[in-house]
């Protein structure tokens, strides 16, 4: 701080007050301050330099370096290896005659009894109102039959307390076949517009309708006819919301060459689907029905006390739809899933000066740690493969690979950036 002091000049009886320089010791001082405080900065600087020589961590600037709570939809293939498509199924031999009464379980890999790498993706199901189709352990039909406790199940889990049967295009059922799709792949929901499944006709008249059940008498027909079943997500990107979350209707379309519903204005109603569930339920009566009716001649098995095993019907038709390819369809189920994934960015900067050296044994030799390569005192060259995420403890958290050995060296800087999904 500069002092100033006031001068006064007796000029003929006036008295005036004249400005003096400022004290030359304050000059000094403050030219001492200024000298004193860059060499505080140079010395700052130089130890910032030598730090980043042999620097083995970097703070992260949580406003420059750290960009949180990002939300991305992601969609993943729903079966196995993040495949979009089933094509190839196979039903368990291991499943007991009392659990085929209540459903089949879909494999992709083969018969898990022959193939221990078998992958389960699915269960289908077939449900009636009134228990027909299946009869309990003593051969009567009563309330607690297998059709009807899957029925039931259903629609406790989907409809509204006081709605007891499914409803499609505004016509009660008394009868469903349901796709229960493997909880883990379905991740948070089903994709809407990313669902298709590729039905092929049966020969349903072949065999009498008590008789028409199980691998000796379901089969397919011979004519390659088939119907291909999508969600009107299309049509109405919201759908609609009830107890059992959002849902759209299957109808007649395809997604091959893009959503596309068959006859949009009037389309034939096969289904619902509830993509928060992973769910899709069929209307077995529409199933039922001869192809030139909209139908696919399953015939379904609806006597009293008979067990009808009509889940396979649901698998041959699926499953036999993808050797339909003289007809170029891609059949079985098409399916992905989606969910939302919170992520934070960690912006990893690498300068020039910086993470040029090494740790590792190999680099120094000797017991006063010399460069083992003597081009490396002018020029030290490493190669950053990991990046390691700690905390304030030190302690590590998570690791980012890259896909390939960077170089680093003096002349060249990286910018890593690492994601962590949530």
């Amino acid at each position: 701080m500069a002092v100033y002091g006031r001068r006064i000049a007796r000029n003929r009886g006036r008295i005036s007050f004249r400005r003096a320089r400022p004290f030359s010791a304050t000059n000094q001082v403050e030219a001492l301050a200024r000298q004193l405080a860059n060499q505080i900065i140079r010395e700052r600087e130089q130890a910032k330099a030598r730090q980043r020589l042999g620097r083995i961590f970097t703070r992260f600037d949580a406003t420059d370096d750290v960009l949180p709570n990002n939300v991305e939809t992601v969609t993943r293939g729903l079966f196995s290896g993040n495949t979009g498509s089933l094509v190839n199924m196979f039903t368990s031999s291991l499943l007991t005659a009392t659990q085929k009464t209540y459903f089949q379980e879909i494999f992709s890999t083969g018969d898990p009894a022959t193939n221990p790498r078998g992958v389960s993706e699915l269960s289908m199901a077939y449900g009636h109102f009134a228990g027909s189709g299946s009869k309990d352990l003593t051969g009567n039909l009563n309330n607690d039959t297998p059709t009807r406790a899957i029925y039931r199940q259903y629609a406790q889990l989907l409809l509204a307390p006081n709605d007891k049967k499914f409803t499609f295009n505004g016509v009660d059922s008394n009868a469903i076949y349901v796709l229960n799709f493997n909880r883990a792949r379905v991740r948070e929901k089903l994709d809407p517009g990313n669902f298709e499944l590729t039905l092929a006709q049966l020969s349903g008249s072949a065999v009498p309708n008590h008789e028409h059940t199980g691998s000796a008498n379901v089969r397919v027909a011979g004519n390659g006819k088939f119907y291909q079943i999508i969600d009107d997500s299309s049509l109405s990107s919201g759908g609609s919301v009830n107890e059992g979350g959002l849902v759209y209707n299957l109808v007649s379309g395809s997604i091959d060459e893009g959503t596309i519903i068959h006859n949009s204005s009037a389309p034939i109603h096969y289904g619902l689907l509830y993509p928060q569930h992973g769910v899709a339920v069929l209307n077995a009566e529409q199933l039922d029905k001869t192809y030139a009716n909209g139908g696919l001649d399953f015939n379904s098995v609806t006597g009293s006390a008979v067990q009808g095993n009509n889940a396979y019907k649901l698998f041959a038709s699926l499953s036999s739809s993808n050797d339909l390819t003289s007809a170029g369809v891609n059949g079985g189920i098409q399916a992905r899933s989606s969910e939302q994934v919170k992520s934070t960015y960690y912006f990893v900067r690498v300068k020039n000066a910086e993470y040029n050296y090494s740790n590792n044994p190999t680099f120094v030799t000797g017991s006063l740690g010399e460069l083992f390569y003597n081009t490396f005192i002018q020029d030290p060259q490493v190669y950053i493969t990991t990046v390691g995420l700690y905390n304030n403890r030190r302690e590590l958290l998570a690791t980012a690979k890259l896909s390939q050995p960077l170089l680093k060296n003096y002349t060249r800087e990286a910018l890593i950036k690492v994601k962590l999904d949530f």
